[in-house]
């Protein structure tokens, strides 16, 4: 062709194909993609929908669609565009306390899924777990929906309802009505219990996250504390400055704390230049909520201090991102870098394995039952089957656990609610639901099988 310029001719033509009518009558003007402006398609594109496009369009939904779907190219879960609601909202969860459910999310293979609930969360409480796969919110499928548009579906006012239903590996499709609540700044918790022991429980990576755990470190060796075991269980991570500087306070000067490889395979090196490191016997508690910044932490103390984690595996995401805020406040956050454990290893999708594993009882993974529901003799669901399994670890030893509400399931639900002053009718439901879950609740607590066994790692270090 002349010039090696490309003219596009299209026939005059009308194309009636599944019931949708296609007719072009015009020529396209000479085209100049090709000529070295990769972004010369995108404006052409841009200006026949202006010029053509049958109804009113507004400029910045075209614009915010094309970069979207240009984010979205990249098939990487932890890259988004984010528009000003949604970079709002995001800011939020790493700087100040929000309104919602309190669990982190994230996409993977197409699915919105849970990383981990929050510590003290609505979406702890009711029993959310590490990877369910959320399929719908107030009745509303989240299929195609991005990670943000899918929180600010779940997020809202403080006091307001929102049900979420998931996939649970094992379990099938769960239900979950939950309350929003006020999701606190606080991410440090911390007491002495059983022998002079201390425990701090980290719940996410934000930004006055090392002072929190400085502060509870001086009060705990001010205690005299023996040792330390630090808790990482359902922290789904946060900055990863965060995690280098809380990491910094255990591993000894010169010690590599982490290692970042960009695309062109150079290495940046993270190492402690801390003089004064923390020597107190420490055990880390780890488990599949255990995800990004608290994997960073977990390997950092794992290979480089020798320090023990006991538990299960963690997450497994390796990756590094960065935030870029434009002039109207929306935001792009894509992923830089690889992170990499102290000798070097990726364990992106792969995950850490704790040095001693140790499981909670099968009943703290039971799922949450809502009280709004009537469970009664006839019924067959999973909440029943859930419930059966709950009497059951109460030491209601009779009980049939089979899903189905039967006669003797009734008798027995007779018997828990003379125990406890309910009203007695036979039916799962209300009170009886609610002093059901905080009955077990409370058994998971005093059954911490996984705290058990890091406070016994703990002890052989005394």
């Amino acid at each position: 062709m002349k010039n090696n310029r490309f003219i596009v001719w299209i026939i005059v033509t009308a194309i009636v194909s599944a019931g949708v009518t296609y007719s072009v009558v015009q020529p396209l003007k000479e085209s100049s993609v090709g000529n070295g402006d990769p972004f010369q398609k995108l404006r052409s594109t841009y200006d026949i929908i202006q010029e053509g496009y049958y109804k009113e369009i507004e400029t910045d939904k075209l614009v915010e669609g094309a970069i979207k779907g240009m984010v979205e190219s990249l098939e990487d879960p932890y890259s988004v565009y984010m528009d000003v609601e949604q970079a709002k909202s995001f800011n939020e969860n790493i700087s100040s306390s929000f309104e919602g459910i309190g669990a982190e999310v994230q996409e993977s293979n197409g699915s919105i899924m849970i990383v981990s609930p929050i510590k003290g969360s609505p979406a702890e409480e009711v029993g959310l777990k590490p990877k369910d796969i959320i399929l719908k919110v107030n009745n509303e499928s989240v299929e195609g929906l991005s990670v943000n548009e899918a929180v600010l579906k779940i997020r809202g006012e403080k006091g307001t309802k929102v049900n979420l239903v998931v996939q649970r590996a094992g379990a099938g499709e769960l239900s979950f009505t939950i309350t929003r609540d006020t999701i606190p700044l606080e991410t440090v918790y911390y007491e002495v219990i059983d022998d002079n022991i201390g425990k701090i429980q980290i719940t996410k990576f934000s930004e006055s996250t090392s002072e929190e755990l400085a502060n509870a470190l001086t009060d705990l060796q001010n205690k005299n504390v023996k040792g330390i075991i630090l808790d990482l269980r359902q922290n789904p991570g946060g900055l990863m400055d965060q995690a280098i500087a809380m990491s910094e306070l255990f591993v000894p000067n010169g010690k590599n704390i982490m290692q970042v490889e960009y695309k062109d395979g150079s290495k940046e090196v993270f190492k402690s230049k801390n003089k004064a490191a923390i020597n107190l016997p420490l055990t880390v508690i780890v488990d599949g909520g255990t995800a990004s910044a608290g994997e960073i932490m977990a390997a950092a103390l794992q290979q480089s201090t020798g320090i023990s984690l006991v538990g299960e595996k963690t997450f497994g995401k390796g990756t590094v991102q960065t935030a870029n805020l434009f002039k109207d406040s929306s935001s792009v956050k894509y992923t830089t870098a690889k992170w990499l454990t102290p000798d070097g290893s990726w364990i992106h999708e792969k995950g850490i394995e704790p040095d001693i594993k140790a499981k909670l009882p099968d009943y703290a993974s039971l799922p949450f039952i809502n009280p709004e529901n009537v469970l009664q003799k006839g019924a067959s669901t999973s909440e029943v089957d859930a419930a059966q399994k709950m009497l059951k670890a109460l030491d209601y030893e009779e009980i049939i656990v089979n899903g189905y509400f039967d006669e003797t399931t009734e008798n027995v639900v007779e018997e828990f609610q003379k125990e406890h002053n309910l009203d007695v009718n036979g039916k799962i439901t209300g009170e009886t639901t609610m002093k059901l879950m905080e009955l077990i609740s409370n058994k998971i607590k005093e059954n911490d099988t996984q705290l058990e066994k890091a406070i016994s790692v703990l002890k052989e270090k005394f």
